[in-house]
Formats: C-alpha cells, sequence, structure tokens
C-alpha cells in the first residue's frame, strides 16, 4: 500500500477526493486534482482511463487511485501510472437502472487480483442490498483480497428536512453501513457518498479509517470554493482523530 494512505488510514484521518468515474474531462479533473492538494486531501480517485492518468500523473503530487468495474480497464490504469485501485463508485450506474450482485462483485474482485496481485485493491459494497448482506460481502472480499472496503449509499438517499438535519440523513446510509462492517472486518473501512463536513467527524467515529468525498467539491465551479471544502473537510477530521 502507499505509505501516504496506508500512513493516513492508520491514523483514521485518510481523505480521498473524488473526481468521477465517468468524469474523463481532463480540465475539470486536473482543476479537482490540484484542489484536493492544495487543500490537504490525502489521495485522489478519477476514472480508470490510461491517457487520464498519463496526463495527470504530471500535475498531481497525491497518490492516484483509479476507478472502474471492469477489471481490464484498472490493469491498464496501473500500468500507466495509478498507485492503487476502486472496484466501485457505482453511484453513477444506479440512474441507468445497473445493480450489482454480492456474485457480481466477487467475481470482479478475485479478477481483479489475479491481474493486479501487489496492487492496493479498495472495493466498495453496495448500498443497495440489506445491511446484514452487505457485512457478509465485505466478510467475503476481504477474504478474496480486498485491502480496503468502502461503503456508499448517499446519491439515492432522500433526506426530508433542510440544513444539518438533512445533511445526516443523506449519510445515513453509508454511516450504517461503515459502522456494522468495521467491527467485522480486519482491513480499513473507508466511508464514502453523500458526506459533508458535518458527516466526516460521524463517520470516524462509526469506525471508518477515512472518507471519501466527491459531489460536495466536484460539483463546484470555483477551485478557490474547492479548496476551501477540502481544508474543512481536513480540519473536520483532524479534531476527529484527536479523540482516539
Amino acid at each position: 500500500m502507499n505509505q501516504q494512505v496506508e500512513r493516513a488510514l492508520r491514523a483514521r484521518k485518510a481523505i480521498k477526493v473524488i473526481s468521477g468515474l465517468n468524469n474523463f474531462d481532463l480540465r475539470k479533473v486536473s482543476t479537482i486534482l490540484e484542489a484536493a492538494e492544495a487543500g490537504g486531501a490525502t489521495y485522489v480517485d478519477i476514472a480508470a482511463d490510461v491517457n487520464l492518468v498519463r496526463s495527470v500523473s504530471n500535475i498531481c503530487n497525491l497518490p492516484i487511485c483509479v476507478s472502474a468495474v471492469e477489471a481490464e480497464q484498472l490493469a491498464l490504469a496501473v500500468a500507466a501510472g495509478a498507485d492503487l485501485v476502486e472496484i466501485g463508485n457505482f453511484d453513477c450506474f444506479y440512474a441507468q437502472g445497473r445493480h450489482f450482485s454480492a456474485n457480481d462483485v466477487l467475481a470482479l474482485t478475485r479478477e481483479t487480483r489475479a491481474l493486479l496481485p501487489n496492487t492496493t485493491l479498495s472495493v466498495t459494497v453496495p448500498h443497495t442490498l440489506p445491511l446484514d448482506e452487505q457485512v457478509t460481502l465485505a466478510q467475503a472480499l476481504v477474504e478474496c483480497g480486498a485491502d480496503i472496503i468502502q461503503t456508499e449509499g448517499g446519491t439515492s438517499s432522500n433526506p426530508t428536512h433542510p440544513g444539518i438535519l438533512g445533511l445526516i440523513e443523506k449519510a445515513a446510509p453509508t454511516l450504517a453501513a461503515a459502522y456494522a462492517i468495521s467491527r467485522v472486518v480486519n482491513v480499513p473501512v473507508l466511508c464514502a457518498s453523500g458526506l459533508s463536513q458535518v458527516t466526516v467527524p460521524m463517520a470516524i467515529s462509526a469506525g471508518a479509517s477515512g472518507v471519501g468525498v466527491g459531489s460536495a467539491i466536484n460539483r463546484l465551479n470555483d477551485q478557490i470554493a474547492m479548496i476551501a471544502v477540502v481544508r474543512s473537510l481536513v480540519e473536520a477530521i483532524n479534531q476527529t482523530s484527536l479523540v482516539f
């Protein structure tokens, strides 16, 4: 595992900034990555596209994670310079009606591990599964070689209240999964999807070793605003880590 990522996970204050599995716009991705680095993020997560990986490797000093739902894409991206891989960021597929079963994720994990036996492998547990099945799947994924388990759920949650209460409602699915999974696996859990400055500390308190944040940053059009959000997340997670 990349030493920078490993240290942050061990300290329970890793922050991954996600540019989006379907975001291939080099200008936009570069803006997000520059903001992540300036704001103090631990590492970044981009689409597993060879040309994109080669391009951003020249401008980003943070470890680069690539995301895809095809093992061969992940392997090609590692050959192009990616540091670690993520099976997941499934959220963007749900609106298309595509869902991933436990068997789908297990098969993809085995295939990816076979192609990349020495690369750090993070795997997302689909929040569309009942919570008890998420826990069972997480345990099976670790047995198959997953180094990090990631949770999700924010894009499909439907908050009914505005403000802080709404932010907590939005993060509830991924927080619940982080709590349940972190208690049964011996690898770091990364809590992602639907998180904010309000709920990042809750993720760490729930048992996560770090967080993944995407839309809270990549939906912004101003890099200064992006940097400010990343810094606020860093401050929130640093304050929380002092408790442990």
